[in-house]
């Protein structure tokens, strides 16, 4: 009672709106941008319908691997996952814990994992049989260097990436990874992606390189969704249409 007494008068308290100081790299250096519970809010929202176009819901389960320095996007993936009612565990991205996403892989026996990278399959790949683990799962979203990893094992995997401080995620039309058009202005210049806040954003942030090769593809995606898509070169989709 005295924990359940505590929660619920945290909840009545004021609470400043800055959730996060995001820091992403640039092709440049690092910069830093704020970002507000509210805005957590909606990339949340915008996650959740990203994960339901996947088929995730109530009961399945799920495997996250991400970094706490991730936490601008992390967060609104396990937000995400909440509001989904999918349960969930986590591992961090690395691949010296390698082991704990095959420890969860076994014991959690999940229905998607989210966030592979290379540096993790790495690692799995000194253990066991990559293809054997993942081709059973109904979704796989990994980082652009993984994906061909996947695909070479032959499990069908879409892209997850962040785009400086935007999160990319690629729907099962696996046609890029979709951008929230309502949060963020992507483009691209001589091979690289660019990114600028959209007006709803508090902090602002205008046109910035970033050190990622890509292009980005505008129009109605066959899954029905009108925000822009990033090919990312190094998951080998500069060829796709």
């Amino acid at each position: 009672m005295a924990r359940a007494a505590t929660l619920a008068r945290a909840r009545d308290l004021d609470r400043p709106a800055l959730a996060y100081v995001v820091r992403f790299p640039t092709a440049d250096g690092t910069r830093d941008m704020e970002l507000t519970w509210a805005e957590l809010a909606r990339d949340t929202a915008w996650a959740t319908e990203r994960l339901r176009g996947h088929g995730l819901a109530a009961g399945q389960r799920a495997l996250l691997t991400t970094s706490g320095f991730e936490g601008f996007w992390g967060q609104a993936v396990i937000g995400a996952l909440r509001t989904l009612r999918v349960t969930y565990g986590i591992a961090e991205a690395m691949g010296w814990d390698h082991r704990r996403t095959a420890v969860f892989h076994r014991e959690l026996r999940p229905d998607t994992v989210i966030g592979l990278s290379a540096e993790t399959l790495e690692g799995l790949a000194g253990t066991g049989d990559i293809g054997e683990m993942f081709r059973p799962l109904a979704t796989v979203l990994a980082r652009p260097t993984a994906v061909p990893v996947l695909r070479g094992a032959g499990v069908t995997a879409c892209v997850l990436s962040a785009v400086g401080p935007a999160l990319a995620l690629e729907c099962p039309e696996r046609a890029g990874a979709h951008v929230n058009a309502a949060e963020w202005r992507v483009g691209e210049r001589d091979g690289h992606l660019l990114v600028a806040a959209g007006e709803s954003r508090t902090s602002a942030l205008p046109e910035t390189p970033l050190a990622l090769r890509g292009r980005v593809v505008t129009g109605r995606c066959a899954c029905g969704s009108e925000d822009p898509r990033v090919l990312f070169a190094d998951a080998g989709q500069l060829d796709s249409p």
